[in-house]
């Protein structure tokens, strides 16, 4: 069966003219996917009994739900959606003060192996669909209340452009969520073709991650560094029109005695000194068999200031959830480690 969610206006248009339908029913379909979020092609009660049973034919509404939930004590909720047999994906709630924060998942495992990243450790597994990427903001009980979305859980979102470009039309589009793209953060780790393509077919804000100013210690950390170095990735967003008030974040992760000194700020300060940006300084999560201590909080705060007298705008990103295997792609690695074949 073809799952319908995911699936463009225009898209919808073929499939119903295919289906010999009215072409006002792809209307009705979009508005029912993506505004009433249905789960079954029976709730969709203005299309004609026989054109429903015609749709699911062939169709099905593809709806997800979590399988597990974990809350931490500062309020963030941790959800598992099973992305296919024994795998699963992570989806975060993330609430704060007048935000509401979902952090979604492009894939299933990553191919980029980050030294620091357990979502890396799992290998890759498959691409999510546009689908199973909505289905994250339409099946968690906050969906009602978000009032932003980052495509920075599991996997690197430009290494799966094609969907996450559909994810993106449909949640900005006025047939969909009708989102504006300044609610929307995509990060990547620097993948130039995605990059490019997201530059010139998206609006929504950018956050790369970074980690190092230093190309050498860059690729310590990320192996991506070799084949699409940093210095090519600003290069590019130096480049890039920003009229439509996009914003760049820089993600950057500090590793006590290793990128969190003086020497290290102010050659960053020095890397973006000519880009309109924010760089966002995140204390390191530590994951199993990975000796990368985190850093001292105390040497955030001097880092930051650094920056900022650097004339880097430069914030402290307060961690959230550390009682719920926070750092992304634990919750799944740990199911996955679990997870038995069914007799």
């Amino acid at each position: 069966m073809e799952i319908l969610l995911g699936k463009t206006l225009e898209e919808l248009k073929t499939m119903v003219k295919d289906l010999a339908l009215p072409a006002f029913a792809a209307g009705q379909i979009v508005d029912w996917l993506y505004r009433k979020k249905v789960f079954s092609i029976d709730e969709m009660t203005n299309l004609s009994l026989n054109h429903r049973n015609l749709l699911k034919e062939k169709y099905i509404v593809g709806r997800n739900e979590y399988t597990e939930k974990q809350t931490s004590t500062d309020g963030t909720v941790k959800y598992l959606f099973p992305a296919s047999t024994g795998h699963f994906i992570e989806t975060v709630y993330i609430p704060d003060k007048d935000r509401a924060t979902l952090c979604v998942s492009s894939q299933v495992g990553c191919k980029m192996n980050c030294l620091f990243c357990m979502t890396g450790k799992q290998g890759f597994s498959e691409q999510l669909t546009a689908g199973d990427i909505l289905n994250q903001l339409l099946s968690v009980p906050e969906s009602d209340a978000l009032t932003n979305v980052v495509f920075m859980g599991m996997g690197e979102p430009m290494d799966n452009m094609d969907e996450v470009l559909k994810a993106l039309e449909i949640l900005t589009a006025d047939y969909g969520f009708a989102w504006s793209p300044k609610r929307i953060t995509v990060s990547t780790i620097g993948l130039i073709p995605g990059l490019k393509r997201f530059l010139n077919e998206s609006k929504a804000h950018l956050a790369i991650s970074l980690h190092s100013p230093y190309s050498a210690e860059r690729l310590s950390l990320m192996p991506v560094e070799k084949v699409y170095p940093l210095t090519e990735v600003l290069n590019i967003i130096r480049s890039a029109d920003f009229a439509h008030q996009r914003r760049v974040s820089f993600e950057y992760i500090l590793f006590g005695g290793l990128n969190d000194d003086r020497k290290h700020a102010l050659a960053l300060a020095q890397l973006l000194k000519d880009i309109p940006c924010r760089v966002n300084l995140i204390r390191y999560h530590p994951i199993p068999e990975i000796n990368l201590p985190p850093s001292n909080p105390d040497i955030l705060i001097v880092f930051r200031d650094i920056l900022n007298a650097q004339g880097i705008t430069a914030t402290i990103r307060a961690s959230r959830g550390e009682d719920i295997l926070a750092a992304c792609g634990m919750l799944s690695s740990n199911k996955r480690k679990n997870w038995q074949i069914p007799k």
